[in-house]
């Protein structure tokens, strides 16, 4: 028996205030299965699929292309897209998908070149978004490929903050998206540049993968949320309140589920965790032929709802033990997610005190008579209501767990009190 407790607490940052991404990202990139072997044709079917499956009405409403669509700038350094791949042009492709009712995204590179050869963005960033408003695209993937040696932090203020302040002066609200890798931790100064920055490389359809990725995001939830922010000036013992517009997540990167490498326990084990770190839900299979498997995972609307949940707050690490992890996070209203994670090779059981609900040490010891009521978000079940701690069974190996816990109480001598 694994009995876990409190290990972090959480700090808040700020985030751009564009306008756009209060929540994580939603809907489908091309990157993931179909690479560079893109067309308007595929583009089209996809958001004609999005809405067809139901994803768009579960918040799935953006259709991005990824890197391959642009060929060459013309004499005054205007990007043009592939005539062959995209006959009717970009502009025709982006108002079909908002007449679908669904928003518009495009890639670059702050390069000289994209990851696939093609001309990046570096110096053109006043064409660029010139030409992006005017196709009025609603999302924007920036790469970090050929950056001509400029990824230190400087650099990476330099090349992205050039093109957020030319997007920015087009007065088309777009949601950017930062893809330098994480390099030169941006996750540190990445909130006055972008809605979002990618953390790491890219993911691939693979179980090592994605613990991967985790193992390298587990640290960085402090700075990943948007909405209302303090900071305490302890020498002028005052705080500072700012209302925020926007948000400012870390990208753990497209999804790979329904692309058929993984199985479908770990495939909702990595959408479990990406959804409560509040990482970006960018679908990357393809959705004209998706299992009613891959939809039953990626359609839960309860494990979207946490990704989604108002008060944008990552979900924190609070124990880490023999291949089992634990994140708690706050959402909206008081309630807290609960995600369990066994990253061994054998199923486990384990008990769970509720000092993992706690932020103060007083917390703690007050949390042995915490009575809370907790629901199974997979198994879609109310689990019932517990004091002081709980014991989750048989989790699969790869395999997660997410409850969904409200109404905490304090019991003393059979009687309960509500939580101040």
């Amino acid at each position: 028996m694994l009995v876990l407790g409190l290990i972090s607490t959480a700090t808040q940052v700020y985030a751009l205030n564009n306008g756009v991404g209060r929540t994580p990202a939603m809907g489908w990139n091309s990157w993931n299965k179909f690479d560079c072997n893109i067309n308007e044709a595929l583009i089209r079917e996809h958001a004609d699929a999005i809405v067809s499956s139901g994803l768009a009405e579960l918040g799935y409403n953006h259709v991005n292309i990824d890197d391959c669509w642009q060929l060459s700038r013309d004499g005054d350094g205007f990007i043009q897209a592939d005539p062959k791949a995209f006959p009717s042009g970009i502009r025709a492709l982006s108002d079909y998908v908002h007449s679908k009712g669904l928003k518009f995204g495009l890639y670059s590179s702050a390069g000289t070149y994209t990851c696939q050869m093609r001309p990046g963005g570096l110096h053109f960033e006043k064409q660029d978004a010139q030409r992006y408003a005017e196709w009025q695209i609603d999302y924007f993937k920036y790469d970090n490929c050929h950056n001509e040696g400029m990824g230190d932090k400087g650099g990476t203020i330099s090349r992205y903050g050039a093109l957020r302040d030319a997007m920015n002066a087009t007065g088309r609200p777009i949601n950017y998206a930062i893809c330098n890798w994480g390099e030169a931790s941006i996750w540190e100064f990445g909130e006055p540049l972008g809605n979002s920055w990618r953390t790491t490389g890219d993911i691939r359809d693979s179980w090592e993968s994605v613990q991967d990725l985790i193992n390298r995001n587990w640290h960085l939830s402090k700075w990943s949320a948007p909405g209302t922010r303090w900071r305490s000036n302890m020498k002028k013992k005052k705080t500072l309140t700012i209302s925020l517009s926007t948000g400012g997540f870390n990208d753990m990167d497209m999804l790979e589920v329904g692309n058929g490498q993984m199985t479908d326990i770990e495939y909702r084990t990595h959408f479990s965790v990406w959804a409560a770190l509040k990482s970006p839900l960018l679908l990357g299979h393809d959705i004209r032929s998706m299992t009613p498997e891959t939809f039953e995972i990626i359609g839960n609307t309860e494990i979207i709802a946490i990704n989604q949940d108002a008060l944008g707050k990552s979900a924190h690490v609070r124990a880490i033990l023999d291949k089992i992890w634990v994140w708690v996070g706050e959402l909206e209203g008081g309630d807290r997610v609960l995600l369990v994670m066994n990253a061994g090779e054998t199923p486990v059981s384990l008990n769970i005190k509720f000092g993992v609900f706690a932020v103060t040490q007083e917390d703690v010891v007050a949390s042995a008579t915490y009575v809370v009521e907790a629901r199974d978000l997979w198994l879609k079940q109310e689990l019932g209501t517990f004091v002081g701690s709980m014991r989750l069974s048989a989790i699969p190996a790869h395999g997660s767990r997410v409850l969904r816990v409200c109404c905490f109480f304090f019991c003393f001598y059979g009687l309960t009190f509500d939580v101040a």
